[in-house]
């Protein structure tokens, strides 16, 4: 495919990116962007979950000429239009809307939202036709056409034209501007930059005040620093804090960036960074330098009349990153401040930096950084010598240390603080903050302690130092071997000669049993070589582990085991005798495992130290000697509409199966931890490629009618931010679950029709309901308490022990992995601290709780490989996350045996060929680590390796051949013995999946399990050439990258510069340029197309969660609301308390979740855990 020029727009143009409300796929939009960008195009960049209300405002205040959205989380209709009207609601029915979905969004959605008004709607076909570059080339140009009617019809670009502001006149317009009309700040500034001739004739210089420096007119704050300092978090965290201690005064923002002198775009991406400036009392623009080697736009000047004449109480002015010669900022500001890191190199490059002449408050911000305490010593004794300072004390010097991306950081506190009261004592503004400080510094809380940085590179020494062991014993027992060859030569003759076989009775714990070897030799001169020959075997086995020789002794016995009828095996104390062959139709016995004909002692020992059978460390080939009788590793996948449709879905793909292992998928607006209701971009995703659970009363409804503690139930929520609160509602639904039994076997019912007067009847509320029929294989379990819980209705001592006894017995997962979410997924709520907290917290409590059969934690790689890592960088980037999650239990005081069995992993399998091991070089490294570094037990030592077959593989182009690539990406899995397998169904690339198609899924792996004659064997690519090739080169690739990480500062200060999320991103790219080029072969993708050309298919039915649903899901909130309105602020102020005293949050949490709803409780900590902080 030939090379598309990028197109070079003759007018400045601005676009907003985004991806949409409650979506965290943000490969594709950052892809988009990057190419916008290159195009010359002013890019101002909000990343993902981003609401329209929260795009409309950014898109009026940056003044930009089109808005770009992708959405593949359903709901796009009702946001996209939602966007268009509040566009024109808000009289910027000039700015056009594109946006792209992938195969989620159907042809006839397209047609429908380009009818409504969308401008475009691109589809995969569009990208397939066009290029990516082709299509940003269009996006481009249609952007810069101007609009028909309305504002905007004199035929210049939206942002140029200033004939509705001169029409106004100037009366008019200083009106508006000191209502702070937004379209008329927004457009003021934009004439300023590209159309000074209008500007000079409606904007008049009396309305801004005095000339700056002067007292009058709003106090301007300028804040400048190095490129990195983290100015953008800093100036978050000061706008947040204005706007607690000033509830009625209003902040204008103006933050510049560098343009690219050789395309001319610029990324504007301050505003991702911030959430405090989603208020109406903020007022944020981005401008581009649009010119080199300047940290601020020519246009700054104006930029600041417009906000002063807007009369804004305060405003900021943030440069783009500067040199250390740059002072620009101090013409344009009454206050300066500058923002720098620890890391300024050697002090004496302190006295070339010119704004420490300047500054009127210097931040060293990042102060977790190593050095930091050093840093802000040399930067006050600069500051004090470059000022004369000398008759202040150092400590009173206005020099702070922060760390803006903690929240409630105390620095931060102080710094706010002196900028208010240094604005105040320079420009007499009404400006006195009210904020109380504490003289506490800064100081980082960490996750993983600074001493214990180097985790990752002290795993991969530690396996090469295995493998390094393994191979000079290896080399050992070979030369042992070959002297014990030598003597059976001797000693047998050569007509009966046993080579190939170690003759067992010579061999003894200890070594050979020298006395029998030399009774059977034939000569005196025999004798007195084999003296020689024993005496060297004595020697060589000095440097032979006496462990090894035990493997050398008992390895014929082994053998014999697995050849034997029967083996058996303990489990908890519990006797499992299984069959170790099965008979094919042709009456063959077929070995369950099979094990290598090796007779070389070397050759046995390499096998058994890095291999091994499975159930056998280093669990190469799995984790247990058999795979269980009765339980396929199938797993039943539902998610979608609210809990009674999930429900029955559920009921039916598990009927007539002894084990129900249930997989839960959740809709955008729970993963994002909100409630349902009624706001349009909120509205569309209920229940869409989900299902929408909001409280207690919904996961009773969606696991009704399964046995929550039977031990053949098992149940998975794919849940990251509020996984915690999920966990809450799934383990009262399983303690009332058991209450209800004891209700029944008791006789006990009428003391639950009497809460249920008292709580609903009373007060005319509508009791909670099960909406329609239950389904085939629900017996109601679980329904009885709907809208009420246990300990309302039995003796608190019996409703302790059904808790104990439940939390005992439950099986399953909570996904949980807040590492990969802020590498790949994005559905973090939570700063990363206190989620990592949370997850901390959960632990404990399984810990004290002893609840020992449900993973705490699934460390999950299959969504960075769907967010576009290739399989080394999935498996590499997972096991560093779960290697983190161990150091911090660790630095907790937990014990490492208790908590690391609660700990699975989650994998995605593609075609690629590394896919065919990453489960045993997972298993292999994780073992290996676990028993040699950190000294673990065989529990903590297993990997639970369980797979999902890769969405990314999934194309919206002949979707039939879906299925023969999950075919061959569940053969990898099974045949790499994993613990539980998800099979994708061949439509989700278009819609949710339907009954036929998850009936195929699972038929594919049910197929290969019960009917594939090879799958009746364990360990079938065991001693394969290949495989063993590969498990050492993905092995080393893995152990490579954890030393890269670790020259980052360990996995979370790989996180701070982006290191994993770039690399993704990346490998993303390199992928989908192949797949574009045709590089890389795709079947009915980019090559053997049909012969209409394989286009986009368009399901047969499309699952989408209807009205009905969707109301019944908000009425289902509402009722809760109204239910326990006094229960709720209790409960809300025991949890906010808990979270500030440090106590176990989730022990709270089991209380709250049984009257509050999610959303509640998602708010409730943002004010005590501070809010996730978006990066590029």
């Amino acid at each position: 495919m030939k090379q598309i020029t990028p197109y070079k727009p003759k007018h400045k143009v601005r676009i907003v990116t985004a991806a949409a409300l409650f979506d965290g796929h943000d490969a594709a939009i950052n892809i988009m962007r990057r190419i916008i960008q290159s195009t010359g195009v002013e890019v101002i960049h909000l990343g993902h979950d981003r609401s329209v209300d929260e795009v409309v405002n950014c898109a009026i205040q940056e003044d930009v000429n089109a808005i770009a959205i992708t959405s593949y989380q359903g709901g796009h209709n009702e946001y996209f239009k939602y966007m268009f009207d509040l566009l024109q609601e808000k009289g910027a029915s000039h700015i056009k809307i594109f946006g792209g979905g992938g195969g989620v969004i159907l042809p006839e959605e397209i047609k429908v939202l380009m009818d409504y008004g969308i401008t475009r709607i691109y589809s995969p076909d569009d990208g397939r036709a066009m290029g990516l570059q082709g299509m940003i080339n269009d996006l481009v140009k249609a952007s810069l056409s101007p609009s028909k009617g309305g504002k905007h019809s004199t035929g210049k670009v939206c942002n140029e034209d200033g004939g509705w502001l001169l029409e106004l006149g100037q009366d008019k317009v200083l009106e508006k501007l000191k209502n702070k009309d937004i379209n008329t700040i927004a457009r003021l500034i934009s004439l300023a930059e590209n159309n000074l001739k209008d500007f000079a004739k409606i904007f008049n210089k009396d309305w801004s005040s005095s000339p700056l420096g002067k007292l009058e007119g709003a106090p301007v704050l300028g804040i400048t620093g190095t490129g990195g300092a983290g100015k953008s978090s800093l100036v978050d965290e000061l706008v947040r804090r204005f706007l607690i201690d000033f509830p009625d005064k209003t902040i204008g923002l103006i933050s510049v960036d560098p343009s690219k002198r050789k395309t001319g775009g610029a990324l504007l991406g301050d505003r991702i960074r911030m959430n405090a400036i989603n208020n109406e009392r903020v007022y944020m623009r981005s401008l581009a330098t649009r010119q080199s080697n300047l940290a601020l736009s020519k246009y700054v000047n104006e930029a600041i009349q417009v906000l002063k004449a807007a009369e804004f109480d305060l405003i900021i002015l943030e440069t783009s990153g500067i040199g250390q010669s740059d002072t620009e900022i101090i013409e344009h500001s009454d206050t300066s401040l500058y923002v720098m890191t620890p890391e300024f190199g050697a002090a004496t490059q302190l006295e070339k930096i010119d704004m420490l002449d300047f500054a009127d408050l210097v931040a060293i911000n990042k102060f977790d950084k190593r050095g930091a305490l050093d840093a802000v010593r040399d930067v006050k004794k600069q500051y004090m010598r470059n000022n004369n300072l000398w008759h202040i004390h150092v400590d009173d010097l206005p020099v702070y240390g922060t760390i803006a991306s903690q929240f409630n950081d105390p620095g931060m506190n102080t710094l706010y603080k002196s900028v208010m009261d240094k604005l105040v004592e320079k420009t007499g503004a009404d400006l006195k903050s009210k904020m109380e400080i504490s003289k506490v510094m800064s100081e980082k809380i960490f996750v993983i302690p600074p001493k214990r940085v180097r985790y990752l590179s002290e795993i991969a020494e530690n396996n090469r130092s295995y493998d390094d062991t393994v191979e000079a014993q290896v080399v050992v027992a070979q030369k042992l071997y070959g002297i014990y060859q030598t003597i059976l030569s001797i000693t047998e003759g050569e007509q009966h000669s046993s080579l190939r076989v170690t003759k067992q009775s010579l061999l003894t714990k200890t070594g050979l049993d020298n006395d029998d070897i030399l009774r059977q030799a034939a000569h005196d001169n025999d004798k007195d070589f084999l003296k020689l020959l024993l005496a060297q075997f004595e020697k060589v086995k000095l440097n032979f582990n006496p462990l090894n020789w035990e493997i050398i002794l008992n390895w014929q016995a082994k053998v014999q085991k697995y050849k034997a009828p029967i083996y058996t095996f303990k489990v908890r104390d519990k006797e499992i005798n299984i069959e170790t062959h099965t008979q094919s139709l042709s009456h063959s016995q077929i070995p369950k495992v099979a094990l290598p004909k090796y007779q070389a002692w070397g050759d046995v020992l390499r096998w058994n130290l890095q291999e091994n059978v499975p159930g056998e460390f280093p669990y190469t080939a799995g984790l247990y000697p058999f795979k269980r009788t009765g339980e396929d590793p199938t797993r039943m996948f539902a998610g979608e509409g609210g809990p009674e449709r999930t429900n029955r879905r559920f009921h039916y793909v598990s009927l007539g199966m002894d084990a129900k292992r249930l997989s839960t998928a959740f809709d955008s607006v729970t993963l994002y931890g909100n409630d349902p209701g009624h706001r349009p971009d909120i509205y569309g995703k209920i229940g869409n490629a989900g299902v929408s659970i909001c409280c207690l009363d919904d996961a009773k409804k969606l696991y009704s009618g399964f046995d929550l503690s039977h031990h053949m139930t098992s149940v998975s929520m794919t849940i990251n931010g509020p996984a915690t609160m999920l966990l809450g509602f799934f383990m009262n639904a399983a303690i009332d679950q058991n209450c209800e039994k004891y209700i029944k076997e008791n006789g006990l019912e009428d003391l639950v029709e009497a809460k249920f007067k008292e709580i609903y009847d009373d007060k005319g509320l509508e009791r909670p309901r099960y909406q329609g029929k239950l389904p085939e294989g629900n017996n109601g379990l679980g329904l009885l308490l709907l809208g009420i819980t246990g300990d309302l209705v039995l003796p608190q001592e019996v409703y302790q022990q059904i808790k104990k006894d439940t939390l005992a017995q439950v099986r399953g997962t909570v996904q949980a992995d807040i590492l990969k979410e802020d590498q790949a997924q994005n559905t973090c709520i939570f700063s990363t601290e206190f989620a990592l907290r949370l997850m901390g917290d959960v632990q404990e409590y399984f810990i004290e709780k002893q609840v020992r059969n449900f993973y705490s934690v699934s460390i999950s790689g299959y969504h960075i490989a769907e967010a576009g890592a290739n399989p080394i960088t999935q498996l590499a980037l997972t096991l560093s996350n779960g290697f983190t999650y161990v150091e911090y239990y660790l630095s907790r005081g937990m014990d490492i045996n208790k908590f690391g069995p609660n700990l699975s992993f989650f994998f995605s399998n593609g075609i690629d060929p590394e896919y065919s091991v990453i489960g045993r070089v997972a298993r292999k490294i994780w073992a290996k680590a676990m028993k040699h570094k950190y000294g673990a037990n065989a529990r903590a030592q297993m990997l639970k390796y369980h797979i999902q077959t890769s969405g990314r593989s999934l194309h919206a182009q002949e979707i039939d051949f879906n299925d023969i690539r999950t075919t061959l990406q569940a053969l990898y899995a099974i045949n790499d013995n994993c613990n539980s397998l998800h099979t994708n169904a061949y439509d989700e690339a278009i819609t949710t999946p339907t009954e036929e198609s998850v009936r195929r899924a699972m038929a594919i792996q049910l197929i290969i399990n019960k009917e594939l004659g090879l799958s009746k064997n364990e360990n079938p690519i065991q001693g394969a050439f290949i495989i063993e090739e590969l498990t050492d080169l993905v092995e080393e690739a893995v152990l490579l990258e954890f030393d890269r990480i670790t020259e980052r500062g360990g996995v979370l200060g790989a996180m701070e510069t982006m290191y994993q999320r770039s690399k993704i991103q990346e490998e993303s790219m390199y992928y989908e340029t192949l797949k574009h080029n045709g590089e890389f072969p795709i079947i009915g993708v980019n090559t053997f197309l049909s012969s209409k050309g394989s286009p986009t298919v368009q399901p047969a039915e499309v699952i989408r969660a209807t009205e009905k649903e969707k109301q019944n899901q908000i009425k289902t909130k509402e009722l809760l609301h109204k239910a326990n309105p006094n229960k709720v602020v209790e409960q809300i102020g025991i949890l906010q308390e808990a979270a500030i005293n440090n106590e176990n949050l989730f022990e709270k949490l089991m209380e709250a979740t049984k009257v509050c709803s999610l959303g509640q409780i998602t708010e409730a900590l943002f004010k005590v855990g501070g809010q996730y902080r978006r990066n590029m």
